[in-house]
C-alpha cells in the first residue's frame, strides 16, 4: 500500500445548503494531487517518463508541490517553476519533498511556462503542461467527477475556480452525462476577469511580456493572467463565470476556518460563488482545492 494510494475518495460535507468536495485533505494538501499521480503514471505507461529522468513543471504553487510530492514517492528528480511573490510556504513544501524550486518573474505564470519549456528539451527530462494536458481533464472526469455523482446523484450546477481548467471541464463532463441541463461555472479573480471579458480593471501590473500582462491579486491557484488551452477547447460548456474580489475570497477563508476549514482563498472564492447562485439551482456542488497552512505568511488568518 502505497500514499499515493490515499489520493481521491475525499468526503463531502455540506455547508449552508452547498454540497463541498474537501479536496484540500488529498495527502499533499491540495486537489492537484489527482492529476500529479495520474498525469505521471500514464506517462510512465506510455513511455514519456522512464526512470532516471526529471519532472520540470511551472506552477503557481500546488501543482508544483503535488507533483514534487508524487515524485518523492517515486523516485524522480523534480524542478518546479514558480512567479515570484507566491507563498514562501509553496517553495518550502516544494523543498521538503526535495524538489529544485526556479523563479520566473513576479507575478507571470507565463514566463514560468516559458522556462519549464526550455528546460523539458534537455534530454531525460519529462513536462506535464498542466494548463494544455487532455490527462488533466480526463482525470477529473473519471476520478473526482465519477465521485461525486456517487455522492450526491444529480447535480444542478457545479462551481469551480479556474486555474488550468481541468477540474472544472473534467467534471462537468462526467456530471453532464447524468444531467445535460447541469450549470458549469467557472470563478476567477475580480482583479484579473479575462473569462469575464473585463480586462485587467484598476491594479497594479506586473509587466508585459510577449503580449501577457500579469495581474496582481491574492486568490493563489486561479486567475494566472492568461486563458489556459483546457479552457479555450472547451469554452463552450462554460455556462456562466463569477468573478470574486481578493478581498472578498480571503473573508470567506477565515470564515470557513471559523467553522473548522482550514482552507485558502480560493476556497473562500469558490464557497461565496456558490452561495450567489443558491437560489438559483437546487443542488450545487463546489470543492475547497487546498489547506491553508501554505499561506500563513500571508497573514490571511490573523
Amino acid at each position: 500500500m502505497s500514499i499515493l494510494n490515499c489520493i481521491g475518495n475525499t468526503p463531502m460535507v455540506e455547508i449552508e445548503g452547498i454540497k463541498i468536495k474537501l479536496e484540500h485533505l488529498n495527502p499533499s494538501g491540495s486537489v492537484k494531487d489527482r492529476i500529479a499521480k495520474y498525469i505521471v503514471e500514464k506517462a510512465e505507461k506510455t513511455g514519456l517518463l522512464k526512470k532516471g529522468y526529471t519532472i520540470v513543471e511551472a506552477t503557481s504553487g500546488n501543482t508544483g508541490i503535488a507533483f514534487s510530492f508524487v515524485a518523492a514517492v517515486k523516485g524522480y528528480k523534480m524542478v518546479a517553476v514558480m512567479p515570484q511573490g507566491m507563498s514562501r510556504e509553496r517553495e518550502q513544501i516544494m523543498s521538503g519533498y526535495g524538489a529544485k524550486v526556479l523563479f520566473s518573474e513576479r507575478g507571470c505564470v507565463k514566463c514560468a511556462v516559458g522556462i519549464a519549456e526550455k528546460l523539458a528539451k534537455t534530454p531525460r527530462h519529462y513536462m506535464p503542461r498542466q494548463f494544455e494536458n487532455k490527462w488533466n481533464i480526463e482525470e477529473h472526469e473519471i476520478g473526482m467527477g465519477k465521485e461525486i455523482l456517487e455522492q450526491t446523484g444529480k447535480v444542478d450546477c457545479f462551481v469551480a475556480g479556474v486555474g488550468t481548467g481541468g477540474t472544472l471541464i473534467g467534471v462537468g463532463k462526467a456530471l453532464m452525462r447524468e444531467n445535460l441541463n447541469v450549470q458549469l461555472v467557472a470563478v476567477e479573480p475580480d482583479e484579473c476577469a479575462l473569462l469575464s471579458g473585463k480586462g485587467y480593471g484598476k491594479h497594479k501590473i506586473f509587466g508585459l511580456h510577449k503580449g501577457f500582462t500579469c495581474a496582481d491579486h491574492r486568490i493563489e491557484g486561479i486567475g494566472d493572467g492568461f486563458i489556459p488551452k483546457i479552457v479555450e477547447d472547451n469554452r463552450k460548456l462554460i455556462d456562466d463565470v463569477i468573478a470574486i474580489k481578493s478581498s472578498e475570497a480571503l473573508e470567506y477563508s477565515k470564515k470557513l476556518a471559523k467553522l473548522g476549514y482550514f482552507v485558502g482563498p480560493s476556497s473562500g472564492a469558490n464557497f461565496l460563488a456558490a452561495l450567489r447562485l443558491k437560489k438559483k439551482y437546487k443542488n450545487i456542488v463546489t470543492l475547497f482545492p487546498d489547506r491553508g497552512d501554505r499561506y500563513l505568511s500571508e497573514n490571511i488568518f490573523g
